[in-house]
């Protein structure tokens, strides 16, 4: 058995692995163990957002949009391979209405009861100024107003909206962001174990004994449970441990289809049922639609988009778009469960999105983590360590806000020039090749590339332009373990494959494991 570990993290997602990162650049030793895949299940089925939250507003967290709404800039300097900026249109319709009984819906209703439960434009006008004033905007432009009738953004639209908002928020690839969190805190010096599920821990005297179900064991000072849908489940099961905390499970579904609009600008539609819908422009080819809020009961890795997911999806943005979507344009689905803190909301649109941490100290101190988002993450693993350090005296202070992830440490605006610069240096590489390295890999594309002067000098081609040795970079030091890891998380190249070549993918990974 080898020497205690500071902290041993349960869970592979973007919360465990921010926590990871963030204790080992503060000098504390930390093992991370995930069951199957890194970012295998929540967090590779967001809506790739990182946002403030603008539906928030109603249900007034306003603690939870400034936090998110400032940690945006901080992202984007961080991450500007992986990230950008993205604007959103938002059309005008009088059918909007509020998702419910929200804290704003009802203080309408009484200044207002001609409104009957719509959204009216002066509402959604101060929502945005909100927006743009509560976290200290510096790079992301303000709200401006469109005219749908003389804009390129209103031509896919139906000719009833003639007037829209435009705002800001990002765009994120959710599953490179947890993998480069993992590699960051492994550079730091953290042990990240993929592919082996945590089957017990307990306290042992003055720390954690934490068994795998490899059979290996590992003592720890400090556990942090961030096993996301799991949470709970580690608590009974695996820790046995009494609490009366408990997890919404809420199934998030999305549809990918062929690319509905030519503009670089994403939607945001709001329902006659007042639930929101986004129309996001998505790897080049193809528009990604979503989300749905539906309580899951079942086991969280069987989430799936139902059929009746899909007819909902395909209906809400018909009524928005000019040309109808139909279940037989889908070219891809996905879904995931977002293990929400139950704080007994009526509903699944409801539910709290903030994050709750719950320490328990009966004993060697254990962490919980429930909840989250994508962008508050950085934030998160900051509190966690606040509550943790009590007990981690030789903890580090504070020092995530201003470090790049790997890959990163260039110019928000500096990816068309990489891109020229990978062009320049290994002149084979198409512009939509270069495009995609960068975006997924940054200043480390060329690393990915290893000098190579002709394509052949990557191996061999398994199709869309991923090769031989980018393939081995996922594997060596992105923990790739199979097909589904690289094809559609680690990239969606998946979306441009035959399940032929997939099947040569996945082969070839299983020969490389077995040689190892």
């Amino acid at each position: 058995m080898s020497a205690a570990t500071d902290l041993f993290v349960i869970g592979g997602g973007i919360n465990g692995t921010g926590i990871a990162r963030d204790a080992a650049g503060r000098g504390l030793s930390v093992r991370l163990a995930e069951q199957g895949d890194l970012a295998g299940a929540t967090s590779s089925a967001s809506t790739k957002l990182y946002h403030g939250g603008l539906r928030y507003l109603e249900f007034l967290e306003l603690r939870l949009v400034r936090e998110s709404l400032r940690e945006r800039e901080v992202l984007l300097r961080a991450m500007p391979h992986i990230a950008w900026p993205m604007r959103f249109v938002l059309p005008l319709d009088p059918r909007m209405r509020f998702a419910g009984q929200t804290p704003v819906s009802r203080l309408l209703s009484l200044a207002m009861p001609w409104a009957r439960g719509h959204r009216p434009n002066l509402v959604i006008r101060a929502g945005l100024f909100l927006y743009d004033n509560l976290g200290a905007r510096k790079i992301l432009p303000g709200t401006t107003s469109l005219d749908l009738r003389h804009a390129p953004e209103g031509e896919p639209l139906q000719d009833r909206l003639t007037r829209a908002y435009e705002y800001s928020d990002c765009w994120v690839d959710d599953a490179r962001l947890v993998v480069l969190n993992a590699r960051d805190a492994a550079a730091r010096g953290a042990d990240i174990i993929v592919g082996s599920k945590v089957t017990e821990a307990r306290r042992d005297g003055t720390g954690w004994m934490v068994r795998l179900a490899d059979g290996r064991s590992f003592r720890a000072r400090v556990l942090v449970n961030a096993a996301g849908p799991w949470v709970g489940q580690v608590i009974q099961e695996v820790a046995h441990l009494p609490s009366t905390e408990g997890v919404r499970l809420v199934r998030g579904s999305h549809i990918v289809t062929r690319r509905l609009f030519d503009h670089d600008k994403a939607y945001f539609l709001q329902g006659p049922d007042g639930r929101i819908v986004f129309a996001i422009p998505y790897e080049g080819d193809f528009t990604l639609i979503g989300t749905t809020d539906m309580d899951h009961d079942g086991a969280p890795d069987q989430a799936v988009c139902t059929p009746e997911e899909v007819d909902y999806l395909c209906r809400f943005v018909s009524g928005y778009f000019r040309q109808a979507v139909t279940p037989a344009d889908v070219v891809w689905t996905f879904s995931g469960v977002r293990p929400l803190y139950d704080d007994g909301a009526s509903s699944a649109t409801a539910a709290t999105r903030d994050y709750v941490l719950s320490l328990d100290q009966a004993g060697p101190p254990c962490l919980h983590v429930f909840g989250g988002k994508i962008t508050t993450y950085r934030r998160l693993a900051e509190a966690a360590m606040a509550k943790l350090a009590p007990h981690l005296p030789g903890a580090g202070s504070p020092w995530t806000a201003g470090a790049p992830l790997p890959g990163g440490d260039f110019p928000v605006d500096g990816a068309a020039a990489l891109a020229d610069g990978l062009r320049r240096d290994h002149p084979f590489l198409t512009q939509g090749w270069a495009d995609r390295l960068v975006r997924a890999y940054g200043t480390e594309a060329a690393q990915v590339l290893d000098g190579a002067r002709t394509a052949a000098d990557l191996g061999r081609d398994f199709g869309a332009t991923l090769t031989e040795s980018e393939l081995r970079w996922m594997m060596e030091r992105e923990w790739a373990r199979d097909a589904k890891g690289v094809l559609w998380r680690r990239s969606k190249l998946g979306l441009r494959m035959s399940p032929e070549q997939a099947a040569e993918v996945e082969d070839y990974i299983a020969s490389r494991r077995v040689a190892a």
